[in-house]
């Protein structure tokens, strides 16, 4: 089967052909650094986190970028309230969403480019756009005028008279109306006010306005050494839905005027994160941070958090609720069971390279073509269909959990040693594509046979008094400790570590 994506310029499903064989170029809109990263900024990178791994996966050399946006209007009054610098802001907020992200396993992109780093490139471009006469300077601003570029509109598929400036709530009211020759124009510069960061330019100090620094950081990544813009045309530009419009859109009319080439052959949306039921916002008091959410009290394991975003269709709207974020916690334990089946076996069943230090990399791993690699290429072919490749992983974890239990409690396994090997790694290979990777602990405590002897016995003795509040005291105790007791016919009690 061919990957087949959903192409938002199109409206439909188209398969998966890159511009050279072989070789993948894709941008992801990234985050304006003025607050924390929250549980929507999480599901956008998760997925396209994902998609970057199978495509690696399936052979694709993929060259991965992110942008920053480090110049904004709500970076600058985030400064102004806390009485510090636009740079001192958006460093720290860049550091902590590399914090943040890494934790939920998301793979580093091969680029993150700045706004601020890209201030040449932008101004080049912007005189490409005067030249070809789809900008004009009014009064220190620079305007693209939208109706020079005959297909506006052609990603969101909105008609012009219908459009309203503004979306995404980058602007509530537009005070700049004046200076524009049609209210539908949207700012390349914008003139340097008091107290402002501004930098020197042919129309005069000021800052790029928000969508012409996507487009020329775009043309910049994505450059040969000399400076030559690669066809100027990549293959895949992805961001959350939000995005498609104007953002998305005024980076084709930028782009697309100046080289007269597309911009991006496919162009990749994931939907939004609602919270119980309602859109995630401060004004509902709903908003939650990644890092407010894995720091709390009793915090989800942040691999539960990842296979919770990765459940749905990456284009479909995700409700963030307490009973599927408990969901996913109970299919990460059960997931994880499976993970670390050849850690916890794999001596016992005669695997003679257990204490390798290449044992449990995926990297090392060779799986067979076996029926469950078909299924889950089939559903991650589909339009990364994730909750359909998360399935064919479940069913593997489920028997081997199975078969660790037969291991335990009757010494031995249904399915041969090498059979289960293949299946254990199989399982570690296709769960790493979608980002879920578990490792043992490295123990800290070392286990005295002899204590857990004696709290066995003490066990014993409680049930035989029919104390058995301390009985199931006393077995929780040994969990906690990662002691599993197993009874057997007979009084007879074994142990195992977890």
């Amino acid at each position: 089967m061919t990957l087949t994506l959903y192409n938002t310029l199109t409206r439909r499903k188209e398969p998966f052909e890159p511009i050279e064989p072989g070789k993948v170029k894709m941008y992801c809109c990234g985050v304006t650094v003025y607050n924390y990263s929250h549980l929507g900024h999480a599901r956008t990178y998760v997925v396209w986190d994902t998609m970057r791994r199978y495509l690696r996966w399936c052979g694709y050399e993929v060259r991965y970028v992110q942008n920053f946006t480090d110049i904004d209007d709500k970076i600058l009054n985030r400064a102004r309230e806390e009485g510090s610098t636009m740079q001192e802001v958006a460093d720290r907020y860049t550091q902590a969403y590399f914090e943040d992200m890494r934790r939920l396993n998301i793979l580093d992109a091969d680029e993150y480019p700045r706004a601020t780093h890209t201030l040449d490139g932008i101004k080049r471009l912007i005189h490409e756009l005067e030249q070809k006469g789809f900008a004009y300077a009014a009064e220190g601003d620079v305007y693209y005028s939208v109706r020079n570029f005959a297909e506006y509109g052609k990603l969101s598929g909105r008609r012009l008279e219908d459009m309203q400036a503004g979306a995404s709530g980058r602007v509530e009211a537009d005070p700049d109306a004046q200076k524009k020759k049609d209210r539908f124009d949207f700012a390349l510069w914008k003139a340097a006010k008091p107290g402002e960061p501004a930098w020197e330019s042919d129309w005069g100090s000021g800052r790029p306005g928000w969508h012409i620094e996507c487009s020329a950081m775009v043309r910049e990544c994505f450059a040969d050494a000399g400076g030559k813009e690669l066809g100027e045309t990549i293959d895949i530009h992805m961001g959350g839905a939000d995005l498609i419009f104007p953002h998305h859109e005024n980076e084709i009319a930028q782009s697309e005027a100046a080289t007269g080439h597309p911009l991006a052959r496919y162009w990749l949306h994931n939907g939004m994160l609602n919270v119980s039921g309602e859109k995630m916002s401060k004004s509902l008091g709903n908003f939650t941070t990644v890092r407010a959410l894995l720091d709390s009290p009793n915090a989800p394991d942040p691999m539960a958090v990842r296979l919770f975003l990765l459940q749905a269709q990456y284009r479909k709207p995700l409700d963030f609720t307490e009973e599927g974020l408990t969901s996913a916690t109970n299919a990460w334990e059960t997931l994880t069971e499976g993970l670390l089946f050849g850690f916890k076996h794999g001596e016992s069943l005669g695997w003679t390279d257990t204490q390798d230090s290449a044992f449990g990399d995926p990297a090392a791993m060779r799986i067979p073509d076996s029926e469950a690699v078909k299924q889950f290429q089939a559903a991650m072919d589909d339009d990364l269909n994730t909750a359909g490749a998360m399935a064919v992983i479940f069913d593997l974890a489920k028997e081997l959990q199975k078969e660790s239990n037969r291991l335990v409690h009757d010494g031995k396994a249904l399915s041969d040693a090498q059979t289960l090997r293949e299946q254990w790694q199989t399982l570690v290979c296709l769960a790493q594509i979608l980002g879920l990777e578990a490792k043992p602990v490295e123990e800290t405590i070392a286990i005295d046979p002899a204590q857990i002897e004696s709290l066995i016995e003490q066990r014993q003795a409680a049930k035989k008094s029919k104390n058995f509040a301390e009985a199931d005291r006393i077995r929780d105790e040994l969990k906690a400790q990662g002691i599993a007791l197993v009874d057997k016919p007979g009084g007879v009690v074994e142990w195992h570590k977890i």
